[in-house]
């Protein structure tokens, strides 16, 4: 199994909602985080907002899902125009997964 941690802009969380939602997976959630960085001021996708209080609005949504299905995944969502430098990704091997 792999976690798959995408971080994109706190306005592409709807319309990346709806790309998840519509490649029939199991389960994502999403995480509202805040990106602090020295490279904010070349950053075009910045709004006037972002740059005067100091930090990004990003939300962060993980993805649990088999090892194959998520190198498709990551190539679709890499494909799309929408997300095209406006976000990053990890991926990352899972020992364990379960409920609790």
């Amino acid at each position: 199994m792999k976690k798959l941690t995408l971080v994109v802009h706190s306005s592409l969380q709807q319309e990346l909602a709806d790309c998840l939602r519509g490649l029939d997976l199991e389960t994502f959630m999403f995480t509202h985080v805040e990106e602090h960085s020295a490279q904010h001021e070349s950053d075009t996708f910045l709004s006037a907002r972002d740059l005067v209080v100091g930090y990004v609005p990003q939300v962060r949504v993980d993805v649990i899902i088999d090892d194959e299905r998520a190198r498709q995944l990551l190539a679709e969502i890499r494909g799309s125009k929408a997300y095209n430098g406006r976000g990053r990704y990890w991926l990352t091997d899972i020992e364990d997964y379960g409920e609790l």
